[in-house]
């Protein structure tokens, strides 16, 4: 009667779900992370780029995971960084851009196309990115430990440098599904290494990352951000920094969130900033006020949002 589920499981699978069992694998369903942006939605290392939603790692909701957080990730932030762009873009509406500087860029993508058609190259774009799916189901999953990381990075290694020899044998003019993998699969590879290497230093349990070797939330040793980068593109590892996070300036401080074991070594800073917010709740102030206590936020705002926002069955007053 689920005529779409039927004719999915029919059209890829070869599966009749009337008669058939359906097969049920792993998929990710998003990335903790993404492009590291300041709170106007600008990246902090390539002036002009601008990111929302999952592409971004925005802080509405942190590293998110959750699905419908999805929803507000890009209304809320595409609806402010939006306007933060706009506002770049008629700033900057004089900013010119060296013509020698374009026919090097175009250059280099010509080269990198080209190398796909050199005749020594001998790796098929297809087999490399199913192995490199492989790689991450068997030992990059949500269960995870030192040994089976390890194995990964080192795979993956590997897979990247046999990516340098990639042979791309169709030269058709228009759609061509073989280039394209060719071209999409060192990029699939380099983020895979992020997330698996990442995975590896990472020596504790934290949302859908659970190291089997070391179970324990860490906040003491892992309240921060990773951040990767690619030095240069003949690099074979990414290089990895921490952004430590202040505790004593959450809204929310570290805490239990409803799942997950409530064990977890603790940050030093989070009974005394969970004292202050408690205290901070406790008082007569209006929730404005509290707000402005706890987080000041509207100063980050673009001007056409910052009035208050109004709840079902509540007047507010002027500021």
């Amino acid at each position: 009667r689920l005529r779409e589920v039927y004719e999915i499981c029919n059209y890829f699978l070869g599966v009749d779900p009337v008669t058939d069992l359906i097969p049920v694998r792993p998929a990710q369903h998003y990335s903790m992370g993404g492009i590291r942006t300041d709170y106007r939605g600008e990246s902090a290392t390539l002036k002009g780029l601008f990111a929302a939603g999952e592409a971004a790692c925005w802080d509405m909701h942190g590293f998110n995971r959750l699905g419908g957080n999805s929803v507000a990730e890009t209304v809320v932030a595409g609806m402010i960084v939006g306007e933060f762009m706009a506002d770049s873009l008629t700033e900057n509406g004089d900013l010119t851009i060296s013509t020698a500087l374009i026919e090097q860029c175009l250059k280099t993508q010509q080269q990198e196309f080209a190398q796909f058609y050199a005749a020594d190259n001998n790796e098929n774009p297809f087999q490399i990115m199913q192995a490199m799916q492989d790689i991450m189901t068997d030992h990059v999953g949500i269960f995870r430990n030192e040994e089976s990381l390890t194995t990964a990075v080192n795979e993956l290694t590997c897979l990247l440098q046999r990516a340098t020899k990639i042979k791309v044998n169709s030269q058709a003019p228009g759609a061509n599904p073989e280039l394209t993998a060719a071209y999409r699969v060192k990029k699939m590879l380099k983020l895979s290494l992020c997330v698996a290497q990442g995975a590896l230093h990472r020596t504790e349990s934290r949302g859908a990352h659970f190291r089997e070797d070391y179970p324990l939330r860490n906040d003491r040793d892992w309240l921060s951000r990773t951040l990767t980068c690619w030095p240069d593109s003949q690099a074979t590892a990414p290089e990895f920094s921490y952004e430590s996070l202040n505790v004593m300036q959450m809204e929310l401080p570290p805490g239990w969130r409803g799942y997950g074991s409530k064990e977890r070594i603790d940050h030093p800073d989070t009974a005394t900033r969970q004292q202050q917010v408690d205290e901070v709740h406790a008082g007569e102030q209006d929730r404005f006020a509290k707000q402005a206590t706890l987080m000041p936020y509207k100063d980050k705002l673009p001007p056409v949002f910052r009035g208050r926002n109004e709840r079902l069955a509540e007047e507010l007053g002027d500021e």
